[in-house]
């Protein structure tokens, strides 16, 4: 299933909500100014300190603009009545084509799981043979050497014989730790644990949403065989149709005594103030770890303010992404995350992306200079605002 958007915060565009006062229809209708970047940064300064001075003003002004948003501008309400029930009916039509779009996600996710079902015994036969329960047929291990063989030879590296190795051991660990959003969350102490991870699987819900499951072998940190996180959707579709992404809910994990990795124990040093005898406290206190994954953060309320919500959703949106690329990219090619092959991928996407892009300041450049050759010398007055928009743009 494709990611899944979180659902807008704010109003697209629409008439309900244009300027009430129309923009002025030729671009050459007022010619402004533009100043210095220290002139800008001396106002940006200037307006910080008073904010900074003021926040029940920041508090008024948020207020008064949220309010505007999707506000009517009066546009729509001053039509001629017929022109206003095109509108409606424009409506009308924008309603079945949004019952298209929600029908055209349902049918995605139903052949997402309808293959879904014909990978799971691909993933199954690849946990039997990474826990070294069974082991690959000549065939297969016939492919996987082709693959290999079209691959630039690398130096050789020295070979173990070791007979009494059982499957691919630590093959999870070395997975994740490939995937870069993942490995930034495995501390040194969680590979401890990391090790003992035997399959990492998922699988759908009955409604929307999906469950992520990490199985272990027995270990000296938890109890749990299984430890699961499961990602929920909204009962109504987006805007576009999508499924939008509600919550997440991780399973509680049964620490060993001493043994939680979620925490470190901090000991601070006491002395009492009438005996001056000394003595130790010991603070148990959150620190990083991977298992934090399994404690998803909750939805912010109307109690936190705007920078604790913020952060709140930045640790959901973060959250959610963990799970998609456990989803999209971990568990579908975990080979190629384990040998490393995969990051190959990951980079050319990325190379990809940044080519979408061209510099523009080329071409303004360009312009510029078109610009001053067809100003005559009559006009130097006129283009001196051009010339210090130029030296803003290079500084």
């Amino acid at each position: 299933m494709s990611e899944i958007p979180k659902k807008p915060s704010m109003t697209a565009p629409t008439p309900q909500n244009t300027p009430a006062s129309a923009a002025p229809i030729s671009s050459h209708s007022q010619v402004p100014t533009v100043g210095t970047i220290k002139e800008e940064e001396l106002d940006r300064a200037a307006a910080a300190s008073i904010f900074a001075q003021n926040p029940k003003l920041v508090s008024l002004i948020q207020g008064k603009l949220g309010s505007l948003v999707g506000r009517s501008s009066g546009y729509v309400e001053s039509l001629p009545t017929n022109v206003r029930r095109r509108v409606a009916g424009l409506k009308g039509v924008q309603k079945e084509h949004s019952k298209l779009e929600a029908e055209f996600q349902e049918e995605v996710l139903e052949l997402e799981k309808k293959y879904f079902a014909k990978f799971t015994p691909l993933y199954q036969k690849r946990a039997t043979i990474v826990n070294g329960l069974a082991e690959p047929t000549a065939e297969e291990i016939k492919a996987g050497e082709e693959d290999e063989e079209e691959q630039v030879e690398a130096e050789p590296a020295e070979k173990s014989e070791a007979s009494d190795v059982k499957g691919i051991p630590e093959f999870w660990l070395s997975a994740m730790k490939n995937q870069v959003s993942l490995a930034e969350m495995i501390t040194d102490r969680d590979e401890a644990a990391l090790k003992d991870l035997t399959d990492v699987r998922m699988e759908y819900l009955d409604k929307p949403g999906f469950r992520l499951i990490f199985e272990f072998a027995e270990n000296e940190f938890f109890t749990n065989k299984t430890i699961t996180k499961t990602y929920f959707y909204q009962n109504e579709s987006g805007y576009g149709g999508d499924f939008i992404y509600d919550h997440a809910e991780g399973d509680k994990i049964d620490w060993k005594s001493g043994k939680d990795l979620t925490v470190r124990i901090e000991s601070k040093k006491q002395r009492n103030k009438n005996t001056k005898q000394t003595r130790v406290v010991k603070k148990t206190v959150p620190t990083e770890s991977f298992f934090n994954f399994f404690s998803p953060p909750k939805a912010p309320t109307d109690e936190d303010d705007d920078d604790a919500a913020s952060d709140i959703e930045e640790r959901l949106e973060l959250d959610y992404q963990l799970g998609e690329d456990i989803k999209e990219k971990l568990i579908p090619r975990a080979i190629d995350w384990f040998t490393g092959e995969a990051l190959q991928f990951e980079e050319l996407d990325e190379d990809m992306e940044e080519g979408d892009f061209e510099d523009e300041d080329d071409e303004e450049d360009d312009l510029s200079e078109n610009d001053d050759e067809e100003e005559s010398d009559d006009d130097d007055d006129a283009a001196k605002p051009k010339q210090e928009a130029a030296e803003c743009k290079q500084s």
